[in-house]
């Protein structure tokens, strides 16, 4: 969800936290593999700089498989990369930006939205580049459209 500063929490806790490790979906955004929408986010690294679950995902590429297994059902929902963006954090704070990251009602304040061309899309994204002031400068997203 939200935190008090209006922008996509993230998990955290001490070293060697699980939390650091796992991958986590925007309950504000729309659900993995139905129309709209869903963002999952994940740490690029935890707390002493070691890699964590997207370490790699700039290496992405268009054309990428990725697959989402729902904890529940163990179904999975596979998605094709489209394309990877590194955004400044201004520029991951622009409302056009937004829109595409997590789909056009949670940026309205509203529910979830179907997407407009009528399809499944997953946008996955973490901190990437340069620490400043605590926080890392920029953000890798990968967009990807559902293929199945």
């Amino acid at each position: 969800g939200l935190n008090s500063d209006n922008v996509m929490g993230a998990p955290k806790g001490p070293i060697g936290d699980p939390s650091w490790h796992a991958a986590y979906w925007y309950r504000g955004g729309g659900r993995p593999g139905s129309v709209g929408t869903a963002t999952i986010a994940g740490h690029v690294n935890d707390p002493l700089g070691n890699p964590e679950i997207f370490a790699h995902l700039d290496d992405l590429k268009p054309g990428d498989v990725i697959l989402i297994r729902l904890r529940q059902t163990s179904v999975e929902i596979r998605f094709i990369v489209d394309e990877i963006n590194i955004y400044s954090t201004a520029e991951s704070s622009d409302p056009a930006v937004l829109t595409q990251i997590f789909g056009a009602g949670p940026v309205a304040g509203t529910d979830p939205q179907p997407a407009p061309d009528g399809l499944s899309h997953l946008t996955l994204i973490t901190c990437v580049g340069y620490i400043v002031n605590g926080e890392f400068d920029h953000h890798a997203v990968v967009y990807a459209t559902r293929s199945n």
